[in-house]
């Protein structure tokens, strides 16, 4: 039987996705489930990681069955996954505690302590990227201080790309290129773990997995897999990449200049460079392309679409009530209250920090805020002031991308927001620039097959396999008089923002929340 399909795989925030395409980047069959986050204390989030592969397997599973072909026909498969998760594991590579998410922000003390022992020009220069409670070193001296008997019982700390393809059926411990800089010891200039950073931070090269190109065929999956996935024993493993970085490929961008804009749970933005660079403001970041010698500038934001979410969950119950008993779509629904309201939200400024300041601030103790109410703002005048300052943090990183003298040659647009015309409309008006959307939204998803079938010689390339599969659908033109209003507006966020900032106002917030 001829192997021409391929598997993409995204583990992500909230939920597990898996797609089967045909070469040409038709999905042929989905699935999908959820899994939650845990969150023991503010700033702190967990996830149950054998509850997000188990979530993985189940996906795969549905995506063969809702396309009704013979898993004979898989060529192979590859993943996309939520990067920086920090997985401890034995001797024995049990789980030793839960996943420690991207989003978690509990070692404020443990950045001190890399900031003292490395200067920030010296850790930019080796690592790309600023110092943060977001990458994983952190995280593995937070669980050195806090829970020693943990640490000591370390064998091995592992990301969530590298887990689930052992569970796959890959005999060894391997982490994508792209994926390794989370770690906050690798140096993507010299694609090698920094000797200098393992030594001043007592950490082992064999606590450590070993590092592949995304694409590298590094095993088969395993009897034990197929029981759980449906895929046939056998099946070529593909090593994919973090999720951001697969969906620059699932977005085309591939080459230099060609952007992406990723409004997820969390929000992401990378651009591709062919060029070696270094961001010496610490504004953006840089981590290896998925196209093995190429670069991405990024930037990212800790809530995105997730902050809408919470909106709709916490603020438009009523909308959402009549959504479930109307059988309409909430976000349609939500949609509609948006564009009833003009641009600025009627004066309204929305800082969508839940979750801290990322790209370009960088401020763990950033919170949300939401300036300017009256007894003239309704809920439609929320709803828009939540979707436009959801894109205005993105507006802010996109500036940042710009000031570093990059030129943006196209941007295409990702994620669940790009269902809504009134929000892709907002994205070009706010950036200023024409974007695209397109014809399949699960652009992880897609990467992640993109590679597998550049990893099983369907494609000569990455590059090729994105060319071949990927379809443009819809293009958004900046209205100039929008475009003005967010310009005004964009001013006050930063003004907002700095001042809250400089007057000790989010340390005041932190320290209270924290007394309670």
């Amino acid at each position: 039987m001829n192997q021409d399909l391929l598997v993409g795989v995204d583990l992500g925030t909230t939920g597990s996705k898996a797609g089967i395409f045909n070469a040409e980047g038709k999905m042929l069959g989905r699935g999908y489930y959820e899994y939650p986050c845990i969150y023991p204390k503010p700033g702190w989030v967990d996830q149950d990681v054998n509850l997000v592969v188990e979530s993985a397997m189940n996906a795969i599973r549905d995506a063969l069955n809702n396309s009704g072909i013979d898993a004979d026909r898989i060529a192979g498969v590859s993943f996309s996954s939520q990067r920086c998760c920090t997985i401890f594991l034995d001797e024995q590579n049990n789980l030793i505690r839960p996943m420690i998410s991207w989003m978690d922000n509990r070692p404020v003390e443990e950045v001190k302590e890399i900031d003292r022992k490395v200067s920030f020009e010296k850790y930019l220069k080796i690592t790309g990227f600023p110092n943060s409670t977001t990458w994983m070193l952190p995280k593995m001296l937070w669980l050195k201080k806090n829970e020693p008997e943990n640490w000591q019982r370390t064998r091995k700390v592992v990301q969530l790309q590298d887990y689930i393809l052992s569970a796959m059926g890959v005999e060894s411990y391997y982490c994508d290129v792209s994926d390794a800089r989370y770690y906050g010891l690798w140096d993507p200039y010299a694609f090698e773990w920094n000797k200098e950073l393992l030594d001043t931070f007592n950490i082992g090269s064999g606590l450590l997995p070993e590092i592949k190109p995304s694409g590298t065929l590094v095993g088969k999956v395993s009897e034990e897999a197929a029981v759980r996935c449906d895929l046939k024993e056998g099946t070529p493993i593909i090593v994919g990449a973090g999720d951001q970085n697969c969906a620059s490929v699932g977005a085309g961008a591939v080459y230099p200049g060609y952007m992406f804009v990723s409004l997820g749970t969390a929000g992401a933005t990378g651009i591709c460079l062919d060029q070696e660079y270094r961001d010496k403001t610490g504004r953006t970041f840089v981590t290896n392309h998925p196209c093995y010698g190429d670069w991405m500038l990024e930037g990212y934001q800790p809530a995105a679409a997730g902050v809408f979410r919470w909106f709709r969950d916490e603020i438009a119950r009523l909308e959402n009530a009549y959504a479930e008993s109307s059988g309409e779509n909430i976000y349609d629904i939500l949609s509609d209250m948006v564009a009833s309201v003009p641009a600025g939200a009627k004066g309204l400024v929305f800082i969508p920090h839940y979750a801290s300041a990322a790209t370009p601030r960088f401020n763990p103790e950033a919170r949300g805020v939401l300036a300017g109410l009256t007894f003239a703002h309704d809920r439609n005048c929320l709803a828009r002031a939540y979707m436009e300052g959801i894109t205005m943090e993105m507006n802010d990183i996109i500036r940042s991308v710009l000031d570093t003298g990059n030129e943006i040659k196209s941007i295409r647009i990702l994620g669940g927001p790009t269902n809504s015309k009134v929000w892709n409309q907002m994205q070009a008006d706010m950036y200023g620039l024409e974007v695209d959307t397109l014809e399949l939204a699960d652009a992880a998803v897609l990467g992640a097959a993109i590679i597998a079938g550049a990893g099983v010689g369907l494609f000569k390339s990455i590059q090729e396999g994105a060319d071949k599969m990927i379809r443009l659908k819809d293009h958004y033109i900046p209205d100039q008089k929008t475009s003005a209003v967010y310009e005004r507006q964009y001013k006050l966020y930063c003004q907002l923002y700095e001042s809250l900032e400089k007057g000790g106002v989010y340390s005041s917030l932190v320290e209270f929340q924290n007394s309670l």
